[in-house]
């Protein structure tokens, strides 16, 4: 990996880097598409790419499940088995834990999962991940990482989880070291710490003493279902203390206004499903909000999802009546649809590097917030988030109202 910081924000956090990794170069900050099974649901690698994106994501646990190391490394890698030319970045099964709880027992050896598809025992280990990484051959792979629920009220579990990731993280140094494979494919490590300020201090501390063993950093265990006002702090706390020199990848973020604030406290890097699977379900993300295309005031609305929007659906004529019509029901809906959601994904990240390069990133916070919010009120969390690094929202904008919770907007009025 070659990562080089291109500018900085001069009022927030935020910086435009360029990652060259051995498939081409990623420019930070970015949003990566999750392809969990080798496939971004509905849509071909080819019109992935076609739309732009460098980096998306590929899945450990469930990879080696289906269709197993085997098949992958006689296809020569997860490159070669999908037909992705471009970067790819791996989860090392760690946030499996968490999603597949009831499967799983956690040892200090590792995680021992039942199979959800045929109830079969496999232990996974930092060994034991590390190899199936090296096996999918990813440009990024990830330390494997103990998880617990974002909202566990029990400190000694959130604590012994934090420690057993630092454990198991030299466990990994060690085996990707002695794979020959490091020069090859990029080891990120995982800060973890549940909600608790002391202990992500403590993790944090003894990760970033592994500097030199690591390729980048992420933040893990939160988009838990804590409290945004929680949730900034932690991305803050972390992304302030973690090495200049090194990415910082915030997992699960998706959310357009999650991804601003983070990339305003200085995240690089974030993932999530949410833009393609809420394109299953009818939601395109517009810049006023996300629109639910199955609510009957669309059924004869011709214009398209966006008439600014440079994405295939939005510029080849497709309507909105169109996408009515045919959304949940048929599979082109959902082609459709996501091929627009990863499209506004893209912009939002790209004008955010636009808008740092030039000089003008705090305005267009503002001019952001603003369209995607409107009247209905700014959330309480994104205006003291973007506060703590400088940018206030509401300078000049009279009662705008300020609402606790989320703030999201699943339909707007024309």
């Amino acid at each position: 990996m070659e990562f080089e910081i291109i500018a900085r924000c001069p009022t927030t956090r935020a910086r435009v880097s360029r990652m060259r990794l051995a498939h081409g170069n990623t420019m930070l900050p970015t949003f990566m598409p999750v392809a969990t099974q080798a496939a971004i649901k509905g849509l071909t690698p080819q019109q992935i790419e076609a739309l732009g994106v460098t980096l998306i994501l590929n899945n450990t646990y469930h990879l080696n499940l289906r269709p197993g190391i085997k098949v992958l490394e006689e296809a020569g890698g997860a490159h070669k088995f999908q037909n992705w030319p471009r970067n790819l970045l791996t989860d090392s099964g760690g946030f499996q834990l968490v999603s597949l709880s009831k499967f799983t027992k956690i040892t200090e050896e590792g995680a021992l999962f039942a199979s959800p598809f045929t109830g079969e025992p496999t232990m996974l280990t930092p060994e034991e991940s590390i190899s199936i990484q090296h096996a999918i051959g990813a440009d990024i792979i990830m330390q494997l990482d103990d998880v617990v629920p974002a909202l566990s009220d029990d400190r000694a579990r959130v604590e012994e989880a934090m420690e057993r990731s630092v454990r198991w993280l030299d466990r990994c140094i060690a085996h990707h070291e002695q794979s020959g494979r490091k020069s090859q494919q990029n080891l990120f490590a995982i800060v973890q710490g549940g909600l608790d300020v002391d202990l992500r201090d403590r993790c944090l501390q003894q990760m970033i003493e592994r500097k030199d063993k690591v390729a980048g950093y992420a933040i893990g265990g939160l988009s838990g279902g804590e409290a945004k006002d929680v949730f900034w702090r932690m991305i803050s706390q972390c992304a302030a203390k973690l090495p200049e020199d090194r990415p910082r990848y915030s997992m699960g973020i998706g959310f357009a206004e999650d991804l601003l604030v983070c990339v305003a406290l200085g995240v690089d890097m974030a993932d999530c499903v949410f833009p393609t699977r809420t394109a299953r379900f009818g939601v395109a993300l517009t810049r006023k909000g996300p629109l639910n295309l199955r609510l009957a005031k669309h059924a004869a609305d011709f214009s398209p999802i966006d008439p600014a929007c440079p994405c295939p659906t939005c510029t080849d004529g497709t309507s909105r009546a169109m996408l009515h019509h045919i959304v949940t029901h048929e599979t082109a809906g959902a082609h459709a649809v996501t091929l627009h959601n990863l499209v506004f994904q893209a912009q939002v990240m790209g004008r955010a590097r636009d808008a740092i390069i030039k000089g003008a990133f705090p305005a267009y916070l503002k001019a952001f917030f603003a369209e995607f919010f409107g009247d209905a009120g700014y959330p309480r969390w994104c205006v003291d988030a973007l506060r703590s690094v400088g940018v206030d929202l509401l300078e000049g904008k009279g009662d705008v109202p300020i609402v606790d919770g989320t703030g999201a907007k699943w339909e707007y009025a024309d």
